[in-house]
């Protein structure tokens, strides 16, 4: 399914399962509606899951912009509006920021964010990332897709297959704009978590691994909402619901029956 959304750039939803409550999944930089197909599988006999391709990824991967978190979160709430709602939001890292500020505002019944981006990260953060993008992106075609595989290839051969479709076409462009359209002011979402009255489920990666800062997930730990439940996996990293993928759907369908969802 194609939709134009409200400034006139397109993104493609992907639909899995086809009774059951809905699942709205958001996916994080160099990922793709691909992303979650592993995910979808897994639930597509209980709950409908559906994805899309956020700005600059996969078949989006021609849209450059805008890239302001306020303009994911309103392509999310079109997104919304085409499938006709959700039940659950879910996303990860950037997408987990989306899911946080549209699941607040949005019809939606509780959110779940998967080591999101609370905070804006640092600059030395994005620096390092886009050069190692530059390097697999000075690659096309085929041997990109290779690159991809040989980089992954200790993932889920269905995850590796979601990475080679967001990066196919990709850019480094939309994550410079993630970091240039994005001041650190503007891209706090303490505050919010503090007063969230909806079922939030953070699941972050291990301390050490995770890409919030120590202090600003004690901070978090001390003043967060009874709704708000904090799940930590240790020994894992920023993309867990794909390396611990076991871990995550557990906790999960834990989350998921004290809801009753």
């Amino acid at each position: 399914m194609h939709i134009t959304l409200d400034d006139g750039a397109t993104t493609t939803i992907e639909p899995w399962g086809a009774a059951g409550p809905v699942m709205l999944c958001v996916h994080g930089m160099t990922s793709s509606r691909m992303s979650w197909r592993r995910f979808a599988q897994r639930y597509a006999d209980r709950y409908q899951v559906i994805a899309y391709d956020q700005r600059g990824h996969g078949d989006s991967a021609s849209v450059r912009g805008p890239m302001s978190l306020a303009r994911g979160v309103r392509d999310c709430e079109n997104v919304l509006a085409a499938v006709g709602g959700a039940d659950i939001v879910i996303g990860h890292s950037w997408g987990g920021a989306v899911a946080i500020r549209t699941g607040a505002g949005a019809a939606v019944r509780a959110v779940v964010a998967i080591d999101p981006m609370i905070v804006q990260t640092p600059d030395d953060w994005y620096d390092e990332f886009i050069e190692e993008l530059e390097e697999s992106f000075s690659l096309h075609g085929d041997a990109r897709d290779d690159a991809m595989r040989a980089a992954y290839a200790n993932w889920h051969p269905v995850d590796v297959d979601g990475k080679v479709h967001a990066v196919h076409a990709m850019t480094t462009a939309p994550i410079r704009a993630l970091h240039d359209e994005n001041p650190a002011e503007s891209w706090d979402l303490r505050e919010e978590i503090a007063r969230y009255e909806k079922p939030l489920m953070l699941a972050m990666a291990e301390r050490s691994s995770s890409i919030v800062p120590q202090a600003i997930m004690d901070e978090i730990e001390g003043y967060r909402m009874p709704s708000v439940v904090i799940r930590t996996f240790e020994g894992a990293g920023h993309n867990l619901h794909r390396t611990d993928f076991d871990a995550f759907t557990l906790a999960l369908d834990e989350f998921l029956r004290d809801l009753r969802l």
